[in-house]
């Protein structure tokens, strides 16, 4: 899969919602029931990060969830892409991006959305044809303000920041033209996740569903 080819996937996934659910999963065990909840609330994009243990087993359960769109997020290596694929991602969502990374992907037919926090890091992913790209860390690297400034030189950018967004925030992000979606972990807090609040993180999934671009 050629750049362009993944891009155009990763677009039509980040379309598909305001916000991709970022989820740092402990229990594999809960996972089927967090991804239910929150494709139930509207939010059917769901980036599963390859932070702990139970992370391959986690994607592997929530692709059951009928309606879900399952990537792993964290996907640093070559050996994290075929991983990913292997326990069923769609796509993979990176902090950044490093030649041996984005020839993996390249090469698994994997879609990915390989992260930048400066213009010439957003245009040497340009230059290997990535249109679609992650701004992180959306709020340490200077927020909405920094990402609109980017739109001017580089229109034929889009973006999903993630880092420090929430519901206060997340609106500003959206207002801006080179926004697709957002990415955030407030949707489904920790302490509602390990009490199997369901019902709690579908009405939070309902709220972040409800912002439009």
């Amino acid at each position: 899969m050629n750049p362009q080819e993944g891009c155009r996937e990763t677009s039509r996934i980040c379309q598909l919602a305001p916000v991709i659910s970022v989820l740092t999963v402990n229990s594999s065990g809960k996972a089927a029931r967090l991804a239910n909840a929150l494709v139930s609330g509207g939010l059917p994009v769901l980036e599963v990060t390859l932070r702990t243990p139970a992370a391959l087993d986690a994607i592997r359960a929530m692709t059951k969830v009928k309606g879900g769109v399952i990537g792993a997020g964290t996907v640093l290596t070559a050996s994290d892409v075929r991983a990913a694929k292997d326990a069923g991602a769609v796509f993979g969502v990176s902090p950044g991006a490093t030649e041996q990374l984005l020839s993996a992907a390249e090469t698994e037919n994997f879609p990915i959305i390989p992260g930048s926090a400066t213009a010439s890091e957003a245009m040497r992913l340009l230059e290997r044809g990535y249109t679609v790209q992650k701004f992180f860390p959306a709020e340490a690297s200077g927020g909405a303000a920094a990402l609109k400034a980017l739109a001017g030189p580089l229109p034929q950018i889009k973006f999903c920041p993630t880092g420090g967004i929430n519901m206060d925030n997340v609106g500003d992000y959206l207002d801006l033209e080179n926004t697709m979606c957002v990415g955030g972990s407030w949707v489904a807090p920790d302490d509602l996740v390990s009490g199997g609040r369901w019902t709690e993180i579908e009405a939070l999934a309902q709220k972040a569903a409800s912002l439009r671009n």
